[in-house]
This record gives structure tokens, sequence and C-alpha cells, in this order.
């Protein structure tokens, strides 16, 4: 689902250390302190709850947009924009968007 918003967008996608150690995605797509250092002009967070790791290595992004379902996710507090909502609702939503 990400990849295809990813695609769509000709973006890329990251991962947080979380989403790594689980086995969602491998080791070189993480961003943070220990992974990459990125500064894109546009940084979707999704579903990222913006540990300090992972904020210091988007942090110098241009536009940060947050998806959360917890609106209380610290990510929100570094984001320009932010949508509380399920990343499983709001991303589909952002594809059919962007298909019509």
């Amino acid at each position: 689902m990400l990849y295809t918003l990813a695609d769509k967008m000709g973006a890329a996608v990251g991962a947080s250390r979380a989403a790594v150690d689980a086995g969602y995605v491998p080791s070189d797509l993480q961003v943070g302190q220990t992974g990459k250092m990125i500064a894109p002009d546009l940084y979707i967070a999704v579903g990222i709850s913006g540990a300090i790791q992972h904020l210091a290595g988007m942090k110098d992004s241009k536009t940060i947009v947050a998806i959360n379902k917890d609106a209380e996710a610290p990510i929100f507090q570094v984001s320009d924009y932010g949508l509380v909502d399920d990343l499983f609702k709001a991303v589909p939503e952002m594809i059919n968007s962007i298909d019509k």
C-alpha cells in the first residue's frame, strides 16, 4: 500500500526502526539516528509515532505531513500538516484521489 502511494507520487519509501525490527522492511530503508538522514521537499510520516531517533533522520525535511491514529503522537509536534486517522483508511483514500 505504501509502495503504491510512493510510486504514484514519484517518491521513495523509508521506515522507522520499529518497522525494520519487526521485519516489515530491510534495514537499508531505516530513517533515523541509526539509519539514513534525509531531507526531502515533502515527507509523509505514515503511522510514525515520532520517536526522537526517527526525528533526527528527517527533521530537515521542508514540509512534514503526519498521518497517525493517535492524536497525541509526538510526530504532530514537528509536522506542518497532520491527519488523525487510521493509515489503513487514509492511504487507500489518498491513492484513490491520485487516480481520479
